[in-house]
This record gives C-alpha cells, structure tokens and sequence, in this order.
C-alpha cells in the first residue's frame, strides 16, 4: 500500500519523510499551485468579458477563474504522476487558512479518483511523536477555512485592482495599492505629520550629586522636582504645540536654572520622606507569532520577513512549533519540558509551585495552535542547535528557547524606594529633589530573559539602581549641581516592531501576513528605512491624501478591522462569502438597490478627483504670502513656489523638509556657473545640474536649431562647485583619439559613457579602471588591454569601499563595493544593491545581511529572452507582393475614379518616412527634457 504525503515545502518534506515507515512517499508543493488569474494567463474564452482584468467574474457570485501557476506546472505533472501509483492521498500543509487554502487547490487540480480516499492531516511540531499522531488521526477538509481565504484572497483582488487603476491615473509614480498594506502606509504617514507639526518647548532641571555623611560616604543622584510647593514642568507636560498642559505648573529656562544651582552648590539637603514598595514583575508570556516578530526586531535587529524566514526554517526542521498563531498556551507536553529544563539548569527555587497559564483574548484571533516554543518532549539546548543551524536561525531559536523557558519561571521580587529631599535656599526658594531606586532581591525569570521595550516607553518598575540606607531628617551635603536643559521630542517613527504592534492593537491584518505587508510597502517605494525607522515617500503623503479624501472608509482602521472579523465570522460558518462580497463590491441594498460599494466608489468620483490637490503637501506660506508646497510629479518629486522649482534630495526624510528648508532650497543657485568661453569656438562654457548628475555644456540651446549643444558629464571626483575651464574643456574634448591598432589599422578612443569610461575600437569596446585614464592612457596600454580576455562591460578591479563582518547564512565576510548602478553589498556569491537611505559609511552588518538574503529570496535575475530572428521572405518573393498591392490599389483607384469618387493618396511608407515619424515620437517623448539629461519638472 502507497500513501503520498503532499506538503508545501521540499524542507518540510524532507524532514516528515525520516520519520514515516515503508509505504509512504512524501512530495511538496512549493507553495501555492494555483492562484487568480491576470491579463496575461487568463484563458481565452474569457477575455472578452467587462470583469477579465479583475480575474473574478463579479456577475456571477464572485466566481473567480484560477489557473495553475506558470512556475507550477511541472510540480502538477510530479504530483499526478505520484498519485496515480498511490492508495491514498494526505494532504499534509499547514494548519491555517491558507494551508487549508493550498490544501484545497491541491484537491481541485490533481482531482484524484474515488478509489483513492483522501484524509486531511494535520500537527503543529514536526516531531516523529506529532507525525505519528497526526497520520492516525487524520480529519476532513475544513470548508469554511478555505471559504474565509478564498474571501480574503478575493476581497485583496478586487480592492487592490479597482484602486489600483484609480492611483496609476491619479497620482505620478504610485504603485499598486493594498487593502492592509494601504492602512500600513497611512499610519507610517501620519505619524511622519505629526512630526511635521510638532513644535518643541524647552525647560531645563537640576541634577545633584549628594553624599551621605556616613561613614564610609555614600553618592548618587537626585533630580529636581519642585520649586516652591509646585511642581516643576517635564517632558509629559506638553502637548505637541510647545504649550503646557497644566497651568500650576515651574517651568525653568537657562539663567533661572543656572542661578539656581549656583545657590545649591554646597548647601545641605534633609531627607524629607522615604518611602519602600515591594517590587514584583511577572514574566512576559511565550511568543505568539507578532510579539515574535517584535522581539527579533529589537534584540536581533531581524526584519520580520528575516525573522518569519528563519522561524520557517527552523519549524520545517523539527526544532519549534509552527509560528503562526495567536495563541499563548503551552501543552501539557511543553509545560513539562520547560519546567524541567529551568531545574535542571536554574533550580527548583526558579520553579513556581504550578505551571504557568496564560489566556488573552484575542481580537481577530486566527485559527491557533500552541504559542511558538521549542518541539518536542524535552527542548533541545541553543548551543545543540547552533552546531546545526546558520547563525541566524541559531540566534531565532535561542530567543524562543530563552522566551519560552522564562514564561514559566518564577517572578522577579525587590524593593522600590522613593526618596524626596528638599533644601532653602538663600534666597528664600524652597526646592524640592527625588531619587528613587529598584533593589531586586530574586531574580527569577529575569535570569533567563527579559523583554526589549520599543523607543519612548518606559520601563516596568524603572531599572535596577541602589540607593543608600536613608532615613527621613538625615542630612546630605550637594557635591555637584549641574543645570540640564531639555528639549520636547516629537514623536518616534515607526520601526517594524512598533509597527507590527500597532496593527496587531487595531485589529488590521493577520500576524501571519505581518511581515509581507513591510516588506511590500518597501519594495514599492512607500516607506524607505535610516536604521530601523520607517519613513515615508512624499509619493505615499500623495496616496494617503487620495484615498483619505475619497475613499475614507477603505483606509479607516475601525473599517479595516471589522473586515477581519467578518473574514472571522466567514471561517466559523457564521456568514456566507458570495452575499459578504457583494456588500463590498456593489454596496449594501436599500430600497431594493445597491449603495455605497466599492465598484460605485471607484467609478463614479473618479471625475471628483484633481490630480493637482492630492499631488500636492502644502508647507506654508512666505513672507510674500506665496504658497510653497511639495509636488509629486511624473518626473519625481519637487518643490514649488509660483514659478519656482526646486529638487528635494532624495534621502531628506518629510520632517525635515521645513518651510525655511524649502525656501532655502528654492532660492540657492540653480548650478548653472558660466567657466568662460571656449577660445576656438568663442561659445561659453556652462557647468549644470542635471537630473542624471552635473555636466557641462558647449553654447546655449538654439531655438528651432536641430542641433543640439555638446555636454560631457563630470567625473566623479568633480563638483560644480569646483570646476574649472580648463576641466571643462578637457571633458568636452572626448572621445580622444589613442591610436591605431597597428595589426589591423583600426583607430582606438577613450570615451565616458553611461557605464564609466571605456575604449572603443571598431564594435569592440572594453572598459577602463579611472577616468582619468581617459587622458592619459597610451596606445602601448591600450593594446594591451585589448589583449587581454574580453572582460564583462564594467568588470574591473576596485577595492571595495567598506568591509564588514561575515554574512550570517553563507559565512562569508561581506563588503560594500561601487558598482555600475551604485553602491551594492556582496559576499561573493550574492549582490543586493543599497536601497535609499543606506549609506555605504554607516551601513551595519545586520542590514547587510538582510539585503543580501532579501536578493536570495527574489531568486537569481531573469534574463531578457533573445528575440528570434524574424524569418523574412526571400527578396523576390517581396518584390512579387509589392508589386501585386500596387496592383491591386490602382484597381480600387480607378474604380473610384470611374463612380466619380474622391481619390486619397496614401505616401508610400519609405524609410525616410518612418524615420521622421520615430523622431517626432521621440520629440513629444522628451519634451522638457534639457541636454545632458537635465528634466524640467512642470505642475
């Protein structure tokens, strides 16, 4: 008897397979096999219809027209072959909505006959004990799981292809749009608003070293507090205008506060009261998978895609559960594992007398499992793993062996003390200090692992810090007095973590989906990183503005998360998925019509929307009362000021982009520098700033001249700034001639082009190392050069610019290197270029890596398939069909000629002709376009 085991992973499979017996073979699916159709793999009979580009057909029920992926079709064939030599079929992905999905589509394409009975199996650790389970226990498919994803999968089909098609028309460079990932944006953006419009307010404190007169002497530090019976201002006492929020209220500036410690300086502070709280924290529950993701950002600096990659991979492997859940319960199995690892390694006095429980409710809860921990009976130690894994997935399993353990250990228990001492001084000004500190006395879980909070938040309880032994009335002499002025901070942006914790608060999106939704919103150019802050496009202001203005509902948060818990109800056979759909789509029916759906939305304030108000992000007015504002053009992004325009710098994030920064911009020199004149054509030499780098440039542009002005673009190593004449005129001099090939005759040049600086010889080009090679190099070097093997264009030895550590997958050290494109990071095996906002100075090894196994991930560079030869006719066989249509159009001629009909004359379509016809396509094409690539952006 044959029984095939199907799962959606050749890793998964591999490892399920060492754990089954004769009888069974085990094959994946790699992912998904089948999914909606596009334009491009949409079967014919179906092309003619009005709902073919969405691939659903909206008329009837929403039925969508899936189609085997083009990548899948020889798994499909691998597949059915199996299952034709099989007795039964188990379908073996995992066990959530979109393994129950993938499941499904597996059923429905192999199609296998009644003889061969199929049993749904299902585990959440990949351990022989869960296999062996599972595989005796097997259950149906769940039909309402796949109905919820196939919704899902649907509702993302429609939203982003109807908006989508509104955004390409409305706003210049937007991408595709997403339900989840439009939300994601929106919150990026308005956090980047409102440090726009925050103002900062400034107050100063004191801070006093104070030693105690014991013996020995004892320090620490208090801070100031209090001035005369009130309350001094801090950071949480203003709003994000720079106004106080309480008006009882001391707020400090520098000369008060300076002439306060002055009067401090030495005088004797009592303590006026103590004051001693029990200290007691619990440790944080086992992860669910965003608490996962929000950890392994801010401890291991992972991306969540690398961390969910790497937590893959360790699962598919049989060291953890399946990380995807909600879920914060631990087996009974677990329980027992963890709780004799912690007295094996920490002792029965880190054991609390029962396990640990922990419930949550959970909104939107997805179907769960476990919470994520080690597999298995009893945990395999970090250090075991290690020895098996890369250093990544080592570093992910540590962190959820640490989390895991902790969760079911003992909590941490000390001693808070609160300390207020005051002073007079001899000005008459009552002042009022405080210190407090954490003393912990038992550990506990603490000893294991403790929580990484996100930027702004405070620790639970404060840190740990002694005090000395103080009563109230003892005396205490100021040592030091240092006045210390602040400044109100706007709010932090977003990193993933922060990010993932914000949907996963508002109830928008799966935690499953978490970490493709940032990786999306990135890869679109929405949101670019500096370190781990997420900082949006002005293009995405320009979207949010759109959608926010016309299509409120489909970015509210409240909105959003009520679809999920309507994809909820869908999956526990609460509700239907054909009428859910169509109260999306076509709207809710009132009075025996549908209202207020997306279809209505989209077509009918399509007319509504003007370009201009959501391409534009308004900054202020000048002293002139002239709107200055930012422009999101077809040609990139700029500033405008009536007539003005002005560049924005790419890696300028919104809130720095200030109303005098944009003034700044809009009033520097525009570049243009006038070197001098050229002394054998008299013409003057011009240096400028062009949207493809800085050029100079021989003579104005003539108007109505078809002659274009020479340009040469600036070396690297020059700056308009800095160029002289003389370097002018030397970039304007190339190509030089070096010589002639004494072999065949042929002349050799030095050019500059587009990819760096090169010699030609004929149709053979080869490049060069510098390009100040371009004028020095010799015929002699040029020859040998042309000895040499042909190298690939651009490949020459550079040292690289950086080096930094080794890469975390391959082991190999990795370094920043200035490629043709750009800087890029490679191993030597794999190169990722350097996104905007990555500098190749600072860049760290943890992003390093994370571009590198991103360029993994998108699997190697498609080549552009050659174009076949197009199998002309023979000359004579032209000619014959030539002369047959010139026959056969002066028949119709005289045909008309004879009914008295008008004769139009058709010129003959010559090759001057269509030469003339590609340059005036080409002229609308570049219309604006400066010489040496210079763009003029206009509103």
């Amino acid at each position: 008897m044959t029984r095939l085991v199907i799962v959606e992973s050749p890793a998964k499979a591999k490892t399920i397979e060492r754990f089954l017996g004769d009888g069974f073979v085990v094959d994946s699916s790699v992912g998904h096999i089948r999914d909606l159709a596009v334009a491009k793999t949409l079967p014919e009979e179906f092309k003619g219809e009005p709902w073919a580009s969405l691939g659903v057909d909206v008329d009837n029920d929403f039925k969508p027209v899936y189609v085997v992926s083009p990548g899948k079709k020889d798994v499909v064939k691998r597949l059915r072959k199996l299952l034709r030599e099989a007795d039964e079929l188990y379908l073996a992905t995992d066990e959530d909505r979109e393994g129950e999905a993938i499941a499904w589509h597996l059923l429905e394409v192999l199609n296998p006959p009644p003889s061969v009975p199929v049993k749904r199996m299902v585990f959440h650790e990949i351990t022989p004990q869960a296999i062996e389970e599972a595989i005796e226990h097997p259950r149906e498919l769940d039909r309402r799981l796949v109905d919820a994803q196939e919704t899902r999968r649907i509702l993302d089909r429609l939203y982003g292809f109807e908006l989508s098609r509104v955004m390409w028309q409305k706003v210049s460079n937007a991408r595709s749009a997403g339900r989840v990932q439009s939300v994601a944006v929106r919150l990026v953006v308005e956090r980047e608003r409102e440090r726009m419009a925050f103002v900062p307010a400034c107050y100063w404190d004191l801070e006093v070293e104070l030693g105690t007169r014991s013996a020995p002497p004892e320090a620490f530090t208090a801070t100031l507090v209090g001035l005369d019976g009130r309350r001094l201002a801090t950071g949480k006492d203003f709003d994000s205008r720079g106004q106080l929020t309480k008006t009882d209220l001391v707020v400090l500036d520098e000369p008060a506060a300076r002439g306060l410690a002055a009067e401090l300086e030495g005088r004797a502070f009592e303590v006026r009261s103590v004051e001693r709280k029990p200290y007691h924290r619990r440790p944080a529950p086992p992860f669910i998978t965003s608490t996962f993701q929000q950890e392994a950002a801010r401890k291991l600096r992972l991306s969540a895609q690398q961390a969910m990659r790497a937590a893959q991979s360790l699962y598919e492997n049989g060291y953890i559960t399946y990380m995807r859940t909600d879920s914060t319960t631990l087996s009974e199995t677990a329980l027992a594992a963890a709780r004799q690892e912690i007295r094996r390694r920490f002792g029965d006095q880190f054991l609390p007398g029962e396990p640990r429980t922990y419930t949550r409710k959970v909104k939107n809860a997805q179907e769960a499992h476990e919470a994520i921990r080690p597999a298995g009976d009893s945990f395999r130690s970090p250090e075991d793993v290690a020895r098996e894994v890369n250093v990544t997935e080592a570093r992910v399993y540590e962190l959820i062996w640490k989390r895991t353990i902790a969760s079911q250990m003992t909590d941490a228990r000390g001693e808070t003390v609160s300390v207020r001492l005051g002073a007079v001084t001899p000005s008459g000004h009552d002042v009022e200090l405080a210190a407090s500190g954490t003393v912990i006395t038992h550990q506990g879980f603490l000893l294991a692992y403790v929580e990484t909070l996100d930027e702004g938040e405070a620790p639970e309880g404060g840190e740990e810090r002694h005090l000395p032994a103080l009563a109230e009335g003892d005396q205490l002499d100021a040592r030091q007095v240092e006045p210390k002025g602040h400044e109100t901070q706007p709010p932090p942006r977003y990193t993933e973590a922060s990010l993932v914790k914000k949907l996963e608060e508002l109830g928008v999106g799966r935690p499953s989906t978490y970490a493709s939704i940032l990786n999306t919103i990135q890869d679109r150019g929405y949101v670019w990183k500096r370190g781990a802050a997420l900082i949006p496009s002005f293009t995405a202001f320009a979207v949010v503005s759109l959608l926010e203005r016309h299509f409120p509902d489909l970015v509210d948060y409240a909105f959003t998360a009520r679809m999920e818990d309507d994809l909820d109800a869908i999956a526990k056979g609460e509700s239907e998925m054909v009428p859910w759909l169509a109260d999306f789509y076509f709207g809710r029916p009132t009075n025996g019509e549908r209202h207020g759906g997306l279809k209505e939305a989209v077509s009918d304030r399509l007319g509504e929307i003007d370009p201009r108000v959501v391409n534009a992000i308004p900054l202020g007015v000048d002293e002139n009362g002239q709107l200055v504002e930012v422009r999101v053009g077809r040609y990139g992004v700029f500033l405008s000021r009536g007539d003005d325009r002005a560049n924005i710098p790419e890696d300028l994030p919104p809130d720095e982009l200030t109303l005098d920064k944009a003034i700044e911009l809009l009033e520097a020199p525009s570049g243009d520098r006038v070197l001098g004149e050229d002394p054998e054509t008299g013409l003057p030499v011009i240096a400028r700033a062009g949207r493809y780098g800085p050029y100079v440039q021989l003579g104005e542009v003539v108007e109505g001249s078809k002659q274009k002005p020479k340009t040469a673009s600036l070396f690297k190593t020059m700056s308009l700034e800095t160029i002289t004449l003389d370097d002018a005129l030397r970039l304007l001099s190339l190509p030089r001639v070096v010589g002639v090939d004494p072999s065949d005759g042929t002349e050799i040049t030095a050019q500059n082009g587009r990819y760096g600086p090169y010699l030609k010889k004929g149709g053979d080009s080869r490049s060069l190392e510098s390009e100040e090679q371009l004028f020095t190099i010799t015929l002699e070097e040029a020859l040998r050069i042309y000895a040499e093997p042909k190298r690939r264009r651009g490949q020459v030895s550079r040292p690289p610019l950086r080096e930094l550590g080794p890469d975390p997958v391959s082991g190999r050290p990795m370094v920043v290197k200035e490629g043709r494109f750009g800087p890029y990071v490679t191993d030597g095996e794999t190169n990722a270029s350097l996104r905007r906002g990555d500098d190749p100075e600072t860049i760290t090894d943890e992003r390093a890596a994370e571009l590198l196994q991103d360029r993994r991930d998108r699997g190697p560079a498609k080549k552009a398939a050659r174009k076949k030869a197009a199998t002309g006719k023979p000359a004579a066989q032209k000619a014959a069909a030539k002369k047959a249509a010139a026959k056969t159009t002066a028949k119709k001629a005289a045909k008309k000629a004879a009914k008295g009909e008008k004769i139009t004359a058709f010129p003959a379509r010559t090759k001057k002709a269509a030469a003339t016809r590609r340059a005036t396509s080409e002229d609308r094409a570049t219309a604006g376009s400066a010489p040496g690539g210079e763009t003029t952006a206009t509103a």
